[in-house]
């Protein structure tokens, strides 16, 4: 087993490719062949910090180790050599006043609605109708996106720029990316900033019609950073039937509307069960959820979209996506339609 000694000396090896030392280590933990380690560098969230974690995965896994978990962080500008401190690089071609890019982000009052399955299969039905589509996994401590997809493998680095990974002809880049074994993120506030912008200067998305965040639950940092660095997105509300679910998501479509953001609907998830046998709905969460809080937003009700399970494909797995001639990719296909029309008017 490797001792934190010889992961330090390992480690001294491997550069910093901004400021060309090594990689600064904050803390190393060994347990049963698992080697965790937290490293800071200049500048986090891009190419290069991908570069770095597969060096010292390799670097550990080839002396012994088991098992590598990463945690990274930015060093603090009193650690950084005089030439490497920087001001506010100037601001992503994707954000700039001249891109024809839509921003959707969807959003929640609480977790466990069914979020992130609107996000993927929203995006799919979009790129199912022709449109470019992309998506950032903005939910940085729960990020599922890769897993819902059925991705497997990460994005690719072409001329210090990363290149999303592409499945069902969506874009999709993603916390996941940037941590080892599923590890958690601990972060605060300020590097989630960081990260999220990240994802929109570092990464080569191309031309896209849609761009497609998947917000974290609630009203904290991460979306109050979207509502700062996108002040034209446009929101979809997502909640379930139940009364008090509808009352936290109103939160969050309230803060939409206070920074200016347009609501473009809500979609209720888990609407109801219908049995295929006898073809009966069970309102299993209740009833008029999705109508009270389009109504108390001053919007539309784009969807309900029905409890059910996509069919399991062994050979193309991917354990959140519909097909488009499943009953509820169907319901998928007219939200993406509504929000086409919507947009476009």
């Amino acid at each position: 087993m490797l001792s934190r000694e010889e992961v330090l000396e390992l480690l001294k090896e491997i550069k910093d490719p901004f400021i060309h030392k090594s990689v600064t280590v904050r803390d190393v933990k060994i347990k049963e062949g698992y080697v965790s380690v937290k490293v800071a560098l200049a500048q986090t969230g891009n190419a290069e910090q991908m570069q770095v974690q597969q060096e010292i995965v390799n670097t550990l896994k080839g002396a012994g180790a088991e098992s590598v978990g990463l945690r990274f962080e930015e060093l603090t500008q009193d650690e950084l050599p005089g030439d490497a401190r920087q001001s506010n690089p100037g601001m992503p071609p994707l954000l700039s006043p001249d891109s024809k890019t839509t921003f959707i982000a969807v959003a929640s009052g609480k977790g466990g609605v069914g979020k992130s399955t609107v996000t993927v299969n929203l995006a799919t039905s979009l790129a199912r109708l022709g449109k470019k589509v992309g998506v950032i996994d903005a939910d940085i401590y729960g990020f599922s996106v890769p897993d819902m997809m059925g991705i497997e493998e990460r994005p690719k680095i072409i001329d210090d720029k990363i290149h999303p990974v592409e499945r069902f002809g969506v874009k999709v880049i993603s916390m996941a990316f940037f941590v080892e074994d599923n590890a958690p993120v601990i972060w605060r506030g300020p590097m989630l900033g960081k990260m999220l912008n990240n994802f929109f200067s570092e990464v080569e998305w191309g031309e896209l019609d849609y761009l497609l965040l998947d917000l974290p639950p609630g009203t904290g940092d991460v979306a109050l950073d979207v509502h700062t660095m996108l002040p034209s997105c446009k929101e979809i509300i997502v909640t379930t039937p139940h009364a008090t679910a509808a009352f936290v998501a109103a939160r969050a479509g309230a803060m939409a509307i206070k920074t200016n953001h347009e609501v473009l609907g809500v979609v209720e998830n888990m609407s109801y069960f219908e049995s295929k046998v006898t073809g009966e709905k069970e309102y299993v969460f209740g009833q008029g959820g999705g109508e009270k809080l389009a109504e108390e937003l001053s919007t539309d009700l784009l969807g309900k979209l029905p409890l059910g399970q996509p069919d399991m494909d062994k050979d193309d797995f991917a354990p959140s996506i519909y097909e488009q001639d499943h009953l509820i990719g169907k319901r998928y296909m007219e939200i993406a339609e509504k929000v086409i029309e919507k947009i476009n008017n």
